[in-house]
């Protein structure tokens, strides 16, 4: 069996959407599982929902309103007026609605990994009903059905020995699968896997159907060694290895999800990023075998991070206690450290403040330690650098810190 993944941008309107059945047409459609995100940036638009849930009543209405129309002008542009789509959507936003207004947790987490899904589900019942309305039979999915997990909601640790179990049992690998990327569950409830989990969730579903191979579809020839948002100019890497593309991910790398290499490499499974506009782009596989091809300095970037600089108040050593203290709090927080350096007397790290805990972190730090932070700072990281790289890079603004090793350069930019 494939998997094959197709984010936010590949099903961002209706042209989207038939571009998947072409993608599946000239790839083949039997022994095919397909994970789907929410379509363009509707998990942004989802948020957004939630947070007016929470703080602005006001904008409640407008907002989910919004991500109706936008649905509903997909629909209009693929479907006849009568089909049944439009109920189905009709009913996910119904189901969405009801959701809220039962509700009596304030428990922000849980809440949101009950509404964020919804975009998964819309996109996928909406791709999943254009394929069988052009004649392309499918199965669809509840991934909620098949992936469990624990309850720590917004990055949820999956269960593998239950998720494997119902997958091996349940999926047929001989025709075409469509689920949902992102989402799983624990009990009744729905949680998350952190943002941009879809690929991961291909990974899974890999790992526990013993897949060929996975495929990443993407608006770009596969995996760069920059941004082209960043970087005017970037070169396509045709090879990476397992090891390489975890270390990518683990410094920040967007084009693989942190998570997803880990089951793929245990057994084996290649896996593709490719194309879903030039379907002759081989693109980029991530297998045993070279580090990386070409050999290039890759350019990994962190926007809006957080460097502190943290010192006892006696002006005492940086020792292990007062070290394992500080993890103790970045873990009780959620921050998730990015970047490490220490002297004798300071302990520096730069964080992403992915729950707006910094504040409370700061507060529960100063009674102990001197702190200083610097926020909204960028952090820069370099595989395979040489000094060509560094140079580009310190060009873009002031370095607060810069670290070297073997393989990685790091600088924070301010």
């Amino acid at each position: 069996m494939r998997i094959f993944k197709f984010g936010g941008a590949s099903v961002k309107d209706a042209d989207g959407v038939k571009n998947v059945s072409r993608v599946l047409q000239q790839e083949g459609i039997n022994g095919v599982l397909i994970v789907i995100s929410a379509m363009g940036k509707m998990t942004n638009a989802f948020e957004k929902i939630i947070d007016a849930y929470f703080y602005k009543k006001e904008n409640l209405k407008s907002t989910i309103d919004f991500v109706e129309d936008f649905h509903k002008k997909i629909i209009e542009d693929l479907f006849p007026k009568n089909h049944q789509i439009y109920n189905k959507v009709d009913s996910l936003l119904g189901d969405l609605s009801g959701f809220m207004a039962r509700n009596k947790s304030q428990e922000y987490n849980y809440v949101y990994d009950q509404m964020i899904g919804y975009g998964e589900l819309l996109s996928t019942n909406i791709v999943s009903a254009y394929l069988l309305e052009i004649g392309i039979n499918n199965k669809f999915l509840d991934v909620r059905d098949y992936i469990k997990t624990d309850v720590n909601y917004r990055d949820a640790k999956v269960n593998w020995e239950l998720t494997e179990k119902i997958i091996k049992e349940n999926v047929a690998t001989s025709q075409l699968n469509i689920t949902q990327g992102f989402i799983g569950s624990v009990g009744v409830e729905t949680t998350t896997l952190g943002r941009e989990g879809s690929d991961y969730t291909a990974g899974i579903f890999a790992y526990c159907l013993d897949a060929e191979s996975v495929t990443i579809w993407k608006d770009v020839d596969g995996v760069l060694n920059a941004d082209p948002r960043v970087f005017t100019k970037t070169e396509l890497l045709h090879e990476i290895s397992y090891t390489e593309a975890i270390e990518m991910a683990f410094y920040g790398a967007s084009v693989i999800h942190p998570k997803t290499i880990q089951p793929l490499e245990q057994k084996d499974i290649p896996l593709f990023v490719r194309s879903f506009d030039d379907l002759s782009n081989k693109g980029t596989c991530v297998g045993r075998g070279n580090k990386i091809t070409p050999e290039v300095p890759c350019f990994i970037v962190k926007k809006n991070q957080i460097l502190v600089s943290i010192s006892a108040k006696d002006f005492s050593f940086m020792v292990e206690s007062n070290i394992s203290d500080i993890f103790k709090k970045l873990d009780n927080y959620k921050l998730k450290v990015n970047l490490i350096q220490n002297s004798a007397i300071s302990f520096s790290v730069c964080v992403d403040d992915k729950y707006n805990n910094f504040d409370a972190f700061y507060s529960d730090l100063k009674t102990k330690f001197n702190i200083k932070s610097y926020k909204e700072v960028t952090l820069y990281t370099i595989r395979h650098f040489n000094e060509e790289a560094i140079k580009e890079i310190r060009k873009k603004g002031k370095s607060i810190i810069s670290q070297i090793n073997t393989e990685t350069a790091q600088l924070v930019i301010q």
